[in-house]
C-alpha cells in the first residue's frame, strides 16, 4: 500500500514530464539542454517518490472507533499523492525557470 498514491498519480505525472519536455519548441535544442532536461526529470520522479514515501510515514491511521470503524485512514493515502505531486511540479517549475534563464532565444 505504500506506493498505491504515486501508482495512481504517475499518469498525470507522465503527462506533466512530457509536457516538461515537449514544450516550449523556442528553446535552444542543444545536447547540453536535453542532459539538463533528463536530469529535471530524474530528479522530479526521486523527489516524487521520495516526498510520497515521507508522507506516508508521517500519515497516522486512527484507531478504531466506538463502533469498530477507523474514520480518516484515506490521508494514508492522500497526503502521499499531494506531497509527490507537489515535490514534482516544485521541481519541473523551477527546471522551467532555469531553462527558460538559460536557453532563451535572444534578440538580435
Amino acid at each position: 500500500m505504500r506506493y498505491l498514491a504515486i501508482l495512481m498519480l504517475a499518469p498525470w505525472l507522465l503527462i506533466l514530464g512530457w509536457a516538461y519536455w515537449s514544450y516550449p519548441k523556442n528553446l535552444a535544442h542543444t545536447r547540453l539542454r536535453r542532459w539538463f532536461d533528463v536530469a529535471a526529470l530524474l530528479l522530479a520522479a526521486f523527489a516524487a517518490v521520495e516526498c510520497a514515501n515521507t508522507a506516508f510515514d508521517t500519515a497516522t491511521v486512527p484507531a478504531a472507533g466506538q463502533y469498530g470503524h477507523a474514520s480518516g485512514a484515506i490521508w494514508q493515502q492522500v497526503l502521499p499523492a499531494l506531497y509527490g505531486y507537489g515535490a514534482c511540479v516544485v521541481v519541473l517549475v523551477l527546471a522551467l525557470i532555469v531553462r527558460q534563464l538559460v536557453w532563451r532565444p535572444h534578440a538580435h
